[in-house]
């Protein structure tokens, strides 16, 4: 069942970045997901959109593995990935980001990427068009409402 368009994906430090993104596929009539709306409350930390990134990811990465909040944030995200009728990668982006966009691409997810690519990647030819930034996404987003 496909509830999203879009399943946004990025790197928390990113978020700046990221907000404005989301906004422009919204604005151009088009659904989607993005993790940094999402808010947790574990035991040792919270996660939320009014929290400083850099001090709740050094809290996070420390974590262990199995700490339930890890596993409630990774269950919340890949349900929302397998809801969501493509990908779009904001870079600059973390491991993680770039795990879920092997995953959509596995799961035959049409996957897009928007910001400066670091270096060449053969498994970056996973993404149907990378955009240099937010104005040709938002000229591509129009003509494919």
């Amino acid at each position: 069942m496909v509830e999203y368009e879009f399943f946004i994906a990025g790197r928390w430090r990113n978020r700046e970045n990221i907000k404005p993104i989301l906004d422009i596929v919204r604005e151009n009539g088009h659904t989607a997901y993005c993790f940094i709306e999402n808010e947790y409350q574990g035991e040792k930390i919270s996660i939320g959109a009014d929290n400083d990134p850099d001090t709740f990811m050094g809290q996070s990465e420390v974590m262990a593995q199995d700490d339930p909040l890890i596993r409630h944030i990774f269950e919340v995200d890949i349900a929302a990935e397998r809801q969501a009728d493509k990908f779009l990668l904001v870079l600059p982006a973390g491991i993680a980001a770039h795990i879920e966009a092997g995953i959509a691409y596995g799961m035959g997810k049409k996957c897009y990427a928007v910001g400066r690519l670091e270096k060449t990647e053969t498994l970056y030819c996973i993404f149907e068009h990378v955009f240099p930034g937010a104005k040709e996404l938002q000229t591509w987003l129009k003509s494919n409402r």
